[in-house]
């Protein structure tokens, strides 16, 4: 049986994934249920209402606006949830070891929270596109940037072409001369970064596929794309939501890159066994 720490971390992925795509008094309602956590089970319509500064009626329009049929349903699944810990003594005596429990917390929830914002199926079109693509051109700035770069290993140790510029301005260049037949991999936390969606946007133009890796569901960038992969949500704690929805998304480059190496068989597995002996040669 599933443990109700991955049920309560698919809730918050889904709940985080969404927000930005609520009106703002739907948003209010959405950062009690998130803030809440099992405790919402607890609570009335009215009582979530007065938490949000909003009227019941709103509170029931996020719950269809988030996919649940009414307030009840989202009670029952926030009472799946399991209660988060409480902090030791030195959690609250020493920050390091409070920011170490906060850090590795998000972590989980944003792993726990992928079944909730992607399937198997939205992953096997992204391996796919790729799989058919003459080039690939990965984008990513800020610390998406990181990410990309990591990406772009892994593809041209499948054997893909892949090109992963640094700059903005020479990413943006790229994308505009991107031929039919190519695919762009834009990475963004928010969907929002400029450079990333004004990259995916002249692909787009130039005839090339967009596949979006982020942690929002509804953004620039996924209007953008032909295939999107949410993975990791807006954490609450300031700071955090990098890290987490980061290991969220190297983890779905993980799966992506298992999937394309099944996809491709013997001729990945060549380009596997190249880039094992080049960096065999680099070590003592």
């Amino acid at each position: 049986m599933e443990s109700s720490s991955a049920q309560g971390g698919r809730l918050a992925a889904h709940v985080r994934a969404h927000l930005p795509e609520l009106r703002e008094a739907e948003q209010r309602v959405a950062r009690v249920v998130l803030e809440q956590g099992p405790g919402l089970a607890d609570l009335t319509i009215g009582d979530v209402a007065t938490l949000a500064g909003t009227a019941p009626s709103s509170v029931v329009r996020a719950c269809q606006r988030l996919g649940f049929r009414g307030f009840q349903q989202l009670k029952i699944a926030a009472a799946q949830q399991a209660p988060r810990p409480t902090p030791s003594t030195d959690e609250e005596r020493d920050p390091a070891a409070r920011a170490l429990a906060e850090t590795l917390r998000a972590a989980r929830e944003a792993l726990d929270g992928l079944t909730a914002t992607l399937d198997a199926a939205q992953l096997r079109e992204a391996a796919e596109l790729l799989d058919s693509a003459s080039r690939v051109l990965v984008v990513g700035a800020g610390l998406s940037g990181a990410v990309a770069l990591d990406a772009a290993y892994r593809l041209r140790a499948l054997g893909s072409a892949v090109d992963a510029p640094a700059d903005p301005s020479t990413a943006q260049l790229a994308a505009g001369l991107l031929p039919p037949g190519a695919v762009c991999l834009a990475i963004s936390h928010t969907g929002s970064a400029r450079s990333t969606v004004d990259a995916a946007r002249l692909a787009r133009k130039a005839g090339a596929g967009v596949i979006a890796l982020t942690s929002t569901a509804s953004s620039p960038l996924t209007v953008l794309s032909n295939c999107t992969l949410v993975a990791g949500g807006q954490d609450l704690i300031l700071g955090l939501e990098t890290v987490a929805s980061r290991l969220a998304h190297l983890a779905v480059l993980d799966a992506l890159s298992l999937t394309l190496l099944t996809l491709r068989g013997a001729a990945a597995e060549q380009a596997l066994f190249l880039s094992a002996g080049i960096t065999a040669d680099h070590l003592y």
